[in-house]
């Protein structure tokens, strides 16, 4: 099977996942209207990279991942099969992306760590000088 054909089958099993209108049994049952709106989020850079890389992966926008994520999230189910599963981890290999959900609410900007540190060595400066 050739690799288009291959996308093409996981791009409607992850359809057939998330219950995306799209997908091949999914045709015949009502689309829902919404709205989207832009929204400023920041995240992660090699998280994002992962994120877009599967997005493109599975033909799909950033947007409609992250949705049908969301949707999973919310219901507690998995949005991904294993075989989905194994992809992400070799995209979290590839953009570095070296850390779990562990890691969650853990993270910190580089600059806020260097402020921090700034911050630290001016006080013990400032100490040390009265």
């Amino acid at each position: 099977m050739g690799q288009s054909e291959e996308h093409r089958q996981q791009s409607e099993r992850h359809g057939e996942q998330r219950g995306e209108a799209g997908a091949s049994h999914q045709r015949d049952i009502p689309r829902i209207p919404i709205e989207r709106v832009q929204i400023g989020a920041r995240m992660e850079k090699r998280m994002v990279k992962v994120l877009k890389a599967l997005a493109e992966y599975f033909d799909i926008s950033l947007g409609d991942l992250l949705e049908g994520i969301t949707l999973h999230a919310f219901e507690q189910k998995t949005p991904f099969s294993e075989e989905t599963l194994r992809h992400i981890a070799q995209l979290k290999t590839v953009y570095g992306m070296d850390y779990d959900a562990s890691a969650s609410h853990r993270f910190i900007e580089r600059d806020a760590v260097n402020t921090a540190h700034v911050n630290d060595t001016d006080s013990a400066t400032n100490t040390n000088n009265e």
